[in-house]
């Protein structure tokens, strides 16, 4: 593993993470996102921003969240002791709701009456109906098609609280095309609108701003493995769509030069074109909806189709961050396939009771690769990023198919 000093200051003053992230929009937008920029550095020096954000965080959504040994999975693997961060416990479901009532308040300082938001398994846009009516503003959620299918539960939640859920029947209907409705509608309606991007992605301040709402999950978790074990983990793990799980859990132990970090993309069906969102595996540099990154196109440029059983995953693009982290060598990236995620999300509800997201099952099929061939007094954290409520009916038609 390298041992590459990660800069704290990270991005600099224009947004850049290295050669990655930056800011690539169109004019109208430039002022949001300066008005946006200073607003979030003046919020965190603000200690009543601060007091306001930490008291709805543990009243309203329950931080903070456990760090669990999961006895029986450790025992049925044989190897590493394995600690669940249980972000699936959150009020809404994931971690989600973090980065969304962050930015809530956030839109409030900024006097906006209007919340717009993309999502793709749908937990994004429940969050942020959440948090509009828990606040008394408008929201609009869009969701490519073929997502308000599969994740037809969160659809309806997100309507039971107020929101209005946009289909978008463009290109894939999946999460890019979201983003690119939520980006126009923005445009459109900048001066009354906020919009609550839901990953670590797009321009300059979104990776940062939403990095660090959710940073608050791996000071957590730092906290409660020295207080149970004494020691650091060995290894992080985390699935990867955008990334905004996972470098809420990688990002405060950037400095421990001896805790590994692996981030799991979506395998899909294999390493093929169209078949996988694995943007590590054969992707290359170029700017989507925002910003420079590492994405899936081909050798024109266009942006390749994707594929993952879980919709949260399933995007062309990954983080700027994460790009960064990557190319320093001090993150490791891989990918579980559709058939893994989905043996994992069976084993970790047999196993331990709890029934994981698809997006967090990539992960968990990591670990269950890696933790037989480690140590029994090594520790694996991995961040159970959401829970499966929303994918048990999607789940079941590949999981049941021969029970019934």
């Amino acid at each position: 593993m390298s041992t590459a000093t990660i800069p704290e200051t990270l991005p600099d003053q224009s947004g850049h993470f290295g050669t990655f992230g930056g800011r690539f929009v169109p004019e109208t937008l430039v002022a949001a996102l300066d008005e946006l920029t200073a607003e979030y550095e003046a919020a965190k020096a603000d200690p009543e921003f601060r007091a306001k954000l930490d008291g709805l965080l543990s009243e309203f959504c329950g931080r903070e969240t456990p760090l669990y040994f999961a006895e029986r999975w450790t025992e049925k693997l044989g190897g590493a002791k394995i600690y669940l961060k249980r972000e699936d416990l959150l009020h809404t479901g994931a971690h989600k709701i973090n980065n969304a009532l962050g930015q809530i308040l956030l839109a409030k300082r900024l006097g906006k009456k209007r919340i717009i938001a993309e999502t793709g398994a749908g937990q994004h846009g429940v969050a942020t109906a959440t948090v509009a009516a828990r606040f008394g503003l408008e929201c609009i959620v869009y969701m490519g098609a073929i997502d308000m299918e599969r994740q037809h539960l969160n659809v309806v939640r997100m309507r039971l609280l107020g929101a209005e859920v946009r289909g978008v029947e463009a290109g894939q209907k999946t999460l890019k095309e979201a983003v690119n409705e939520a980006l126009r509608d923005w445009v459109t309606n900048v001066r009354t609108t906020h919009y609550i991007l839901g990953s670590a992605l797009g321009p300059h301040p979104y990776p940062m701003m939403v990095r660090d709402f959710h940073k608050v999950i791996g000071e957590e978790a730092r906290r409660q493995i020295l207080e149970r074990e004494e020691q650091l983990p060995d290894i992080l793990v985390a699935c990867v769509g955008g990334g905004s799980n996972a470098i809420g859990l990688f990002y405060p132990f950037l400095g421990d030069e001896d805790v590994k970090m692996v981030g799991v993309e979506a395998g899909g069906h294999g390493i093929r074109d169209g078949e996988h969102a694995a943007r590590f595996q054969g992707g290359k540099l170029g700017v989507l909806q925002g910003t420079k990154t590492w994405l899936l196109a081909d050798e024109d440029g266009q942006i390749e189709l994707t594929h993952s059983v879980s919709a949260g995953l399933d995007y062309a693009a990954v983080g700027p961050e994460h790009a960064f982290l990557q190319n320093e060598g001090r993150v490791d990236y891989t990918y579980a396939t559709d058939d893994e995620a989905l043996a994992a999300f069976r084993e970790m509800s047999e196993t331990e009771g709890i029934i994981p997201a698809l997006e967090t099952s990539h992960a968990l099929a990591h670990v269950q690769k890696i933790a037989p061939e480690m140590s029994k007094d090594e520790i694996i954290v991995v961040n159970l990023s959401g829970r499966g409520d929303k994918d048990v009916e999607q789940a079941a038609k590949y999981l049941l198919k021969d029970e019934e």
